[in-house]
């Protein structure tokens, strides 16, 4: 599958990006999974944003998206967080290399640093095998069971392409 994707800052997102991106948002966290959560948190303009688009005939369509929330002191962790994928994109690896794509800019910008998500707990396993251990107790999270998660200096048999 042919993606096209980009890490921006958030003042180097195009308010045409940051439309989609809470589009995309919105039609998965809110209407898809129906939870109602402030979306528009305050986080997003201290994050990095990988955002993955497929080109069609007239524009490039927003199918994947993820947000790196940036450590605020030297002893903050990074966070992986709003990981989403259009309904149509799931189930063939698209999810995937996202999340790759968001741990190697985390390995890249914040070396020796452990990343955090905080998981749906369906998708444990997704990302257990990707490098990720639970490290919380099950929570709720806006009526959505999720955990904590933590990745960990990648061991010297894994490998991130990306």
């Amino acid at each position: 599958m042919n993606i096209d994707w980009q890490f921006l800052t958030f003042d180097e997102l195009s308010t045409t990006e940051l439309y989609r991106v809470l589009g995309l948002r919105q039609d998965v966290f809110v209407v898809e999974q129906n939870c109602a959560y402030l979306d528009c948190d305050n986080k997003d303009q201290d994050s990095h944003h990988l955002l993955g688009r497929i080109k069609n005939s007239s524009s490039a369509e927003l199918v994947a998206y993820l947000r790196i929330l940036i450590p605020k002191s030297p002893t903050d962790t990074p966070h992986i967080g709003r990981v989403v994928c259009s309904k149509a994109f799931r189930q063939n690896g698209v999810g995937k290399e996202l999340a790759l794509r968001g741990i190697a800019h985390c390995v890249t910008l914040f070396p020796g640093k452990p990343i955090k998500i905080s998981a749906q707990q369906y998708l444990v396993n997704f990302y257990i095998n990707l490098g990720f251990r639970i490290s919380s107790t099950p929570y709720d999270e806006d009526g959505i069971p999720h955990v904590g998660m933590i990745y960990e200096k990648p061991s010297q048999n894994s490998s991130h392409p990306y």
